[in-house]
């Protein structure tokens, strides 16, 4: 049973990082896709980028492009959501899950493994 747990959210100000963790145990994440996802108060879940093991990544949010960049560090079975330039907008619930395919998904849906999340607040 994969196990996913997600660090390093926390209170930042506009303009700064964060690089966001997520960490997998119980299986190997060679054979998952992982999806990087994010909650806003009051709103629903949606994507925000995803990776493949072979360091394909894809964007879904517009809002994110040129700030936000996904990574793997597969030999310690971690996977990096380095958030950059934040904005007050990118505030929330910063979730990754875990997809047993080769192919990314922005639907949620599609995701079997879903990690606790950790807490993103960008405010002055």
């Amino acid at each position: 049973q994969l196990q996913l747990v997600e660090s390093g959210g926390g209170l930042v100000q506009p303009g700064g990082s964060l690089r966001l963790s997520c960490a997998a145990s119980g299986s190997t994440l060679d054979y998952y896709v992982i999806g990087w996802f994010r909650q806003a108060p009051g709103k629903e879940r949606e994507a925000v980028s995803c990776i493949v093991r072979n360091g394909g990544t894809t964007d879904y949010l517009y809002s994110v492009r040129g700030r936000f960049f996904s990574s793997g560090a597969y030999a310690e079975n971690t996977v990096y959501l380095q958030a950059n330039n934040l904005k007050p907008e990118d505030t929330g619930v910063y979730y990754c899950a875990a997809r047993m395919h080769f192919r990314c998904s922005g639907n949620a849906d599609d995701y079997d493994d879903w990690g606790q999340g950790t807490q993103v607040t960008v405010s002055s």
